[in-house]
């Protein structure tokens, strides 16, 4: 099986949330069961400075715009400096406003895409599939439907329905697009040209990443304006649980935390406890709760709903270490609230790959308000290093967490049923049997990719199957 993965991000390379992750774990899952992956991404600065070894290997014009396609491994780069070498993010500058060109930088990916699968492509190597990931790159299910002759099956994966890449119906024939996708039954959305919606319609096969997101999707609550065109493809819909990477997220062997521990050595859990509390600044005891938050502080992610509450957890006691950056209004609130309870609430904007390790390890519970969750990482980082996740029951939170016995799920996305959930667990870690039972639950559960790989190659196989010769 040979796979063409397409992706705006991917770790170690460049990364702005959980998409990264997938993006370089999935595919190495999927060389573990024999399929023959290559993975294209935009030549941002610094995908090009890591990847010093890259030869070219074509030179391409796309839309209208001289590309260098560099090769380095599995990897694919298309090289552009007027499009991708800029300083700030894959989709926006420094001061946080999406690049004016997304259009276009995203449709040069898209059309790469599809190239390589057809006969024009510069390459020996044929895709038999194309996995597109998120509205960066699902134009390419449009470009494959309309381009012939092309032999691949195209496959869409929305890992959040909410981000959808609409822009001005005037740019259809800039970037290459027949009048009569524009449709409702195309790629028209509310008289705007979607990048996902186009994906949705002209995929051959969609997935999500958890099954209860996949579900929720085709309702209107969480549709986004969708959910009339996925129930219409429900068929062809598919949700498949995210894993983690096993290895960098252990705590037996975790170079970034202050003492490795497992499941039968939950002893050194505490040593990471108070490492914590002296990195962070808070009072140095082992027997208040320490709730961690590793997160983008955003409405999604429900920190709003945290901030509301951050007085009345620190009152249990306990103790709040967060993680994240995201929206102004909330990054404030939190620091607000960490200059009120000194010794009791940190709060670190930005991102910090260590500390983040050191807050899964050293948390007692790591809390995930998040008022929808596609899929969601941390909540398995948190069983994985024993420390039990407190979260909204949505999406793949539902499908990881078990209430009662790995953590616990609260029904309303409000802060009075946050603070209720906070109360239940620090309740139960007052029985120290009981919460090292929970802990070793949730460490021994199995969240490696090995099973989303499985079922994503049977996937591929079955498609190939159907695709035109």
């Amino acid at each position: 099986m040979r796979l063409l993965f397409v992706t705006p991000e991917c770790a170690p390379l460049t990364k702005t949330g959980g998409l990264g992750d997938v993006s370089a774990a999935l595919p190495a899952a999927l060389r573990g069961l024999g399929v023959d992956v290559r993975t294209l991404l935009p030549g941002y600065t610094e995908v090009l400075e890591k990847t010093g070894n890259a030869v070219e290997a074509a030179k391409l014009r796309v839309l209208g715009v001289d590309v260098r396609l560099l090769e380095a491994g599995a990897l694919l780069v298309i090289d552009c400096p007027t499009l991708y070498r800029r300083d700030g993010g894959p989709y926006q500058d420094a001061s946080g406003a999406d690049w004016g060109d997304n259009a276009l930088r995203f449709a040069v990916l898209s059309k790469v895409a599809s190239l390589l699968a057809g006969a024009a492509s510069p390459l020996a190597w044929r895709p038999e599939c194309v996995h597109c990931n998120d509205w960066p790159a699902a134009l390419a299910a449009a470009y494959l439907a309309f381009d012939a002759p092309v032999s691949a099956a195209s496959i869409v994966t929305v890992h959040n329905l909410a981000f959808q890449g609409n822009f001005d119906p005037a740019l259809l024939g800039r970037l290459g697009l027949p009048p009569q996708s524009f449709t409702l039954e195309g790629l028209e959305f509310h008289g705007r040209l979607s990048f996902l919606k186009a994906g949705l319609a002209y995929a051959d096969a969609l997935t999500t990443v958890s099954p209860s997101y996949a579900r929720e999707i085709q309702g209107e609550e969480f549709g986004c304006g969708l959910d009339g065109l996925l129930r219409q493809r429900r068929q062809s819909l598919t949700g498949i649980l995210n894993g983690i990477d096993t290895d960098q997220w252990n705590p037996a062997a975790d170079p970034l935390i202050a003492e490795p521990y497992d499941a039968e050595r939950l002893e050194g859990k505490a040593a990471n406890k108070e490492a914590l509390q002296r990195r962070l600044g808070l009072k140095v005891d082992s027997r208040i709760p320490l709730l961690g938050v590793v997160s983008r502080l955003t409405h999604q992610k429900g920190s709003d709903l945290l901030a509301a509450v951050i007085d009345e957890l620190a009152a249990l006691p306990a103790q709040v270490a967060v993680l994240g950056k995201g929206d102004t209004r909330m990054e404030d609130a939190l620091a607000l609230a960490a200059s009120r309870h000194a010794g009791s609430v940190s709060v670190t904007a930005g991102f910090d790959e260590g500390l983040a390790h050191a807050i899964e390890a050293g948390a007692d519970i790591f809390l995930m308000p998040s008022r929808y969750e596609p899929c969601g990482l941390n909540q398995m980082y948190s069983q994985r290093y024993g420390t039990p996740p407190v979260a909204h029951a949505t999406g793949g939170l539902i499908d990881t967490i078990e209430d009662g016995k790995t953590g616990f799920l609260f029904a309303r996305p409000a802060g009075d049923a946050l603070v209720e959930a906070v109360r239940r667990a620090i309740e139960l870690r007052r029985d120290a049997g009981r919460w090292r039972e929970m802990q070793r639950r949730g460490m021994q559960r199995d969240f490696s990719w090995s099973a989303a790989a499985r079922q994503y190659a049977a996937l591929y196989s079955r498609l190939a199957m159907r695709a035109p010769a």
